[in-house]
């Protein structure tokens, strides 16, 4: 398929849903037939798919008007047909391929269970997924501090936007309380920005595309002003990684080690001044580019990242506590003695 035949689907609801194509325009009934012009989904730019009860990949597509498009030759889609087969000629009938389906975050998770399932659905995660016995659990190897990432949704907690559900400030404030009982501090992340920094599922993408901007400028700082009225200090936040750079690829283990002693040392120290602000290693982990590590050596790399970080006038943040890839866990990591604090 084409670049103009792969779209980023909207789901509006379990059957109808928007086309988005690559220059961030929507499909939409236009007067040449159907286009991409819009820049904003409305019912125009909204289809409902249809699939073949036989074949699920076998779909019809029913526009606004009530009717199905259809192509009409290799440059021109309309949205006339009438018709109701599913024959291989059926010019209403196209295969549909998903291609991939990499975003599993809070808005894809509230956005696909809808608004009835949704709630329940993040409130079992709420009281599951993190627990009081795992600050427990952090305490007692030697843990003083948990950084939690929140979304921009949260300012308007209980009744956020849709798709997101309330909940979420509730579960922040049951951290704290628990953090308070095991003698831990709390850190307040504010991870996802609204029209997402960076496009991840964990900064609430809807579809892969960073559209954070200078227009969203206020109303990420009046988000940042409701959290800091609870609050009362800045730090800079800064995060070592060992990857997502191409000097990395061919560094052997110790040439990593030795990267962590030598540069992130010299960049702490750069940042670290004595009236300045505190200096806070918010985000590093103990993978690194090598596919043929061994336990020691991953030892090794987790040491010196400790011994260098820990001189943070702020401390430190791993990645994850919990984290389905193991070495960005730091629960993995502990209980499977590749690190100790």
């Amino acid at each position: 398929a084409s670049g103009w035949e792969t779209f980023r689907l909207w789901r509006v609801n379990e059957t109808y849903f928007n086309f988005r194509v690559f220059n961030k325009q929507f499909v939409g009934l236009g007067s040449q037939g159907v286009e991409a012009v819009s820049n904003t989904p409305t019912d125009s730019e909204t289809f409902q798919i249809v699939r073949n009860d036989g074949d699920l990949n076998r779909v019809r597509l029913r526009a606004a008007n009530g009717l199905f498009l259809q192509a009409q030759s290799e440059t021109l889609v309309t949205a006339d047909y009438a018709g109701s087969s599913w024959d291989d000629n059926d010019p209403s009938v196209f295969k549909m391929t998903i291609v991939v389906n990499n975003l599993h975050g809070e808005f894809q998770i509230t956005n696909g269970y809808g608004p009835e399932k949704a709630p329940q659905v993040m409130q079992d995660h709420w009281n599951s997924y993190i627990t009081e016995e795992d600050f427990n659990f952090m305490s007692a190897n030697g843990l003083t501090a948990v950084r939690i990432p929140v979304g921009w949704w949260i300012a308007q907690d209980p009744t956020p936007p849709k798709p997101f559900v309330g909940g979420s400030l509730e579960a922040l404030d049951r951290a704290f309380t628990w953090a308070e009982k095991y003698g831990m501090k709390v850190i307040v992340d504010l991870h996802a920005l609204k029209a997402s920094q960076n496009g991840n599922e964990h900064s609430g993408a809807r579809d892969g595309y960073q559209e954070w901007g200078d227009s969203n400028i206020d109303e990420t700082v009046a988000v940042i002003e409701f959290l800091a009225a609870s609050l009362d200090r800045v730090v800079i936040d800064v995060h070592f990684y060992n990857l997502f750079s191409e000097g990395f690829n061919n560094m052997n283990v110790q040439q990593n080690i030795d990267f962590i002693n030598n540069q992130r040392s010299s960049d702490l120290s750069t940042l670290t001044s004595a009236n300045g602000p505190l200096v806070f290693v918010g985000e590093w982990t103990a993978e690194f580019a090598r596919n043929d590590a061994s336990k020691e050596d991953y030892q090794r790399f987790a040491q010196a990242q400790l011994d260098v970080y820990g001189r943070a006038t702020f401390g430190w943040g791993y990645w994850a506590y919990k984290c389905a890839q193991n070495h960005w866990s730091l629960k993995w990591m502990i209980e499977n003695n590749y690190i100790k604090l």
